[in-house]
C-alpha cells in the first residue's frame, strides 16, 4: 500500500498555530515521523491560503524537503500557492491535490501539472456535485479527467483518480458505491490510471473512539477491490497491521483470518454473512457491526456499536 501521510492538515488545530507561528520544527518532527512509519508520500494541506499562498507554499516545501525526500503532495484549491510551492520543490515528483470535472479547475490544473512534470490527483465530481452511483463516478472518470490528462500531455501514469470517500455519517449510501467505482476504475483504459481515495473522510463527524475501527474496515474492504494507494494516517499503527495482515495474507490470528476474509469476499462480490463472524468475540462482532453500515445494510448512527 502507497500511503501518503495525511497528518499535516489545516484542519488540526496544531497545524493551524504551527504554521501561524511558521514553526518549522514542528513540520519537520511530524514529517519525519509519517515517513518513518511507512508514509510513501505527504500531504500538504494547508487551505486555500489567499492571503499567503505565495509565501507559506514554498516555506512549507523547504521546511518538509529539509528533512525529507518523498514526494510532496499540494493538497489545496490555491492553484497560484501551488504553483509557488511547485517551484521550490527539489526532490521527488510532487503531486497536485486536486483537479476535478468542473471546468475551471479542468481547465487550470492538468496544464499546471503537465508544466511541473507533476502526478496529478483528479476527483470524480463535476459542476453539479459528487454522484452516488459508482456508474456515474466512472463515467466522469472516462469522459473528462481521463481525455482531459491526454489532451496536454500528462502521461497516463502520473494520474490518479480519486473517486471520492465520503463520510458514513450523512452520506452512507455513497459508501458501498466507492467500492464498485474502485472495482470498475481499474477496467475502464488502458493502462488505468492508479486510484488513490482519502480514507479517513469515512469516519468524519463520527465519535473520535470510533473513527479507526471505521478507517480501517473499510480498507480492508477497499483493498479486496484492489486499492493500493490512499492518503490516510501512517501513524495509526493498527490501521497498518491491517494493511500488513492482507498484503501478507497472514492468517495467524482470528481478527486477521477476519480481515482476509472481509477482503476476499468483496473481491468475489460475495456476502459478508454471519458465518464469518465468531460472535463470541467482541472484536469480531465491532467489525462486522461496521461492515454492515458501511454496506449500508444498517443505518448508520453514533451508538451503532452498542445497538
Amino acid at each position: 500500500m502507497y500511503i501518503i501521510g495525511e497528518n499535516i492538515h489545516i484542519i488540526s488545530e496544531k497545524v493551524k498555530e504551527a504554521l501561524k507561528e511558521r514553526n518549522a520544527k514542528f513540520f519537520q518532527e511530524l514529517a519525519v515521523k509519517q515517513v518513518e512509519a511507512g508514509a510513501k508520500a505527504l500531504d500538504l494541506n494547508l487551505g486555500p491560503r489567499k492571503a499567503d499562498g505565495e509565501e507559506v507554499f514554498p516555506w512549507i516545501v523547504e521546511t518538509v524537503e529539509a528533512v525529507v525526500d518523498v514526494p510532496l503532495s499540494f493538497d489545496s484549491t490555491n492553484v497560484v500557492g501551488i504553483e509557488a510551492g511547485l517551484k521550490k520543490v527539489t526532490k521527488a515528483q510532487p503531486i497536485i491535490n486536486s483537479t476535478s470535472a468542473e471546468p475551471e479547475r479542468l481547465e487550470k490544473v492538468p496544464l499546471l501539472a503537465k508544466k511541473y512534470n507533476t502526478k496529478l490527483i483528479a476527483l470524480t465530481m463535476g459542476k453539479s456535485g459528487i454522484p452516488v452511483a459508482a456508474d456515474d463516478r466512472v463515467n466522469i472518470a472516462i469522459e473528462y479527467l481521463i481525455p482531459r490528462a491526454l489532451e496536454v500531455g500528462l502521461p497516463i501514469e502520473d494520474l490518479i483518480i480519486d473517486p471520492l470517500v465520503l463520510t458514513v455519517s450523512g452520506c452512507q449510501e455513497y459508501c458501498p458505491e466507492l467500492i464498485e467505482a474502485i472495482r470498475t476504475l481499474q477496467f475502464a483504459w488502458d493502462p488505468p490510471p492508479a486510484i488513490s481515495v482519502g480514507l479517513s473522510n469515512v469516519s468524519n463527524a463520527v465519535p473520535r473512539e470510533n473513527r479507526p475501527l471505521i478507517n480501517r474496515v473499510y480498507c480492508a474492504m477497499l483493498m479486496g477491490v484492489g486499492l493500493k494507494m490512499m492518503i490516510a494516517d501512517p501513524l495509526d499503527q493498527k490501521l497498518r497491521e491491517t494493511i500488513r495482515i492482507i498484503e501478507e495474507r497472514d492468517e495467524s490470528t482470528p481478527i486477521g483470518r477476519l480481515y482476509l476474509r472481509i477482503a476476499d469476499k468483496i473481491r468475489d462480490m460475495q456476502e459478508i454473512t454471519p458465518d464469518d463472524i465468531d460472535f463470541d468475540d467482541p472484536e469480531q462482532v465491532a467489525v462486522w457491526k461496521t461492515v454492515q453500515i458501511l454496506l449500508n445494510k444498517v443505518i448508520y448512527a453514533d451508538g451503532y456499536l452498542d445497538q
